[in-house]
């Protein structure tokens, strides 16, 4: 597997099949090379392991590339009771009949798409033995119940995503796993582009974006305070969002930063205090 940890400055600018409307390509801002690296993995028909805390920007960062090359996209949360049967298809009574459905990865494969497997560790261990084969020089896809086996068209790319903070023993890939993929490491961008992102998507002009990405970085940097996890794009999206919609920037932190964040009323004080420090 080769890593390869976004670059600052190195990002790609060239398009693969860009679609005809520009504006129906999602918004995202590059923070290195991770543009040219997906698109290097697309051409030469390597999977893609991509790895990030929650709300960095994994799964806009996959719909932008994938409408930027031009092929349908094909997305799976990955839960405890997702299976192999609900990637591949089953069988299926309607109007009396026994028909044969297609699950997002066998249409993927079908249609030459972008299939996406979010959390791919929170699925059942079945789930990643059926990508085997698509992931080596075979690039097939059997299915059991139909006898048919679907040789991948050079447009298919799969692609796979997880949280490392979430890991465990009990959920993780198996290093033969992981090693079938080129990965990218995601974080959260750095505060200039993190402003550019947050006014972008919420409307609120950059100058007000900045003391909320100020408080994010403390909010990130706190060391002594239980959280499972730390104030994400996404959410500074949701608080700059109520904050443009009229919302004091109080009440937007505290509905959007806070209580999504934790229970525990010491520590919603705690991160309260702080809101109000930096808001005054």
């Amino acid at each position: 597997m080769m890593d390869g940890t976004a670059v600052p400055g190195t990002s790609s600018g060239s398009k693969v099949g860009t679609p005809s409307a520009a504006e129906h390509i999602p918004y995202y801002q590059p923070i290195g090379n991770e543009c040219a690296l997906f698109e290097t993995a697309y051409r030469h028909r390597l999977p893609l392991l991509i790895k990030g805390p929650t709300g960095c920007g994994k799964t806009r960062f996959i719909s932008h590339m994938a409408a930027r090359l031009g092929r349908p996209l094909h997305t799976v949360s990955c839960h405890d009771d997702l299976t192999a049967a609900d990637l591949t298809g089953r069988y299926l009574l309607k109007g009396g009949d026994t028909v044969w459905m297609d699950g997002p990865l066998t249409r993927a494969v079908r249609e030459g798409g972008v299939c996406y497997l979010d959390e791919i560790v929170e699925a059942r261990k079945d789930v990643t033995v059926v990508l085997h084969p698509l992931t080596d020089d075979r690039r097939f896809l059997p299915l059991e119940r139909t006898g048919e086996v679907l040789t991948a068209p050079e447009e298919f790319m799969l692609v796979v995503s997880f949280n490392p903070g979430y890991q465990s023993i009990l959920k993780t890939l198996k290093p033969s796993t992981r090693q079938r993929f080129v990965s990218i490491s995601f974080d959260f961008p750095p505060p200039e582009t993190e402003i550019a992102i947050v006014a972008t998507e919420s409307g609120l002009p950059e100058r007000d974006c900045v003391p909320l990405i100020s408080l994010a970085q403390r909010l990130r940097a706190l060391k002594d305070v239980d959280l499972e996890e730390v104030v994400s794009t996404r959410l500074l999206i949701y608080c700059a969002t109520l904050i443009n919609s009229g919302f004091d920037p109080y009440q937007a932190a505290q509905a959007a930063l806070v209580e999504p964040l934790c229970d525990d009323a010491d520590v919603k004080q705690g991160l309260l205090n702080l809101i109000q420090a930096t808001y005054g």
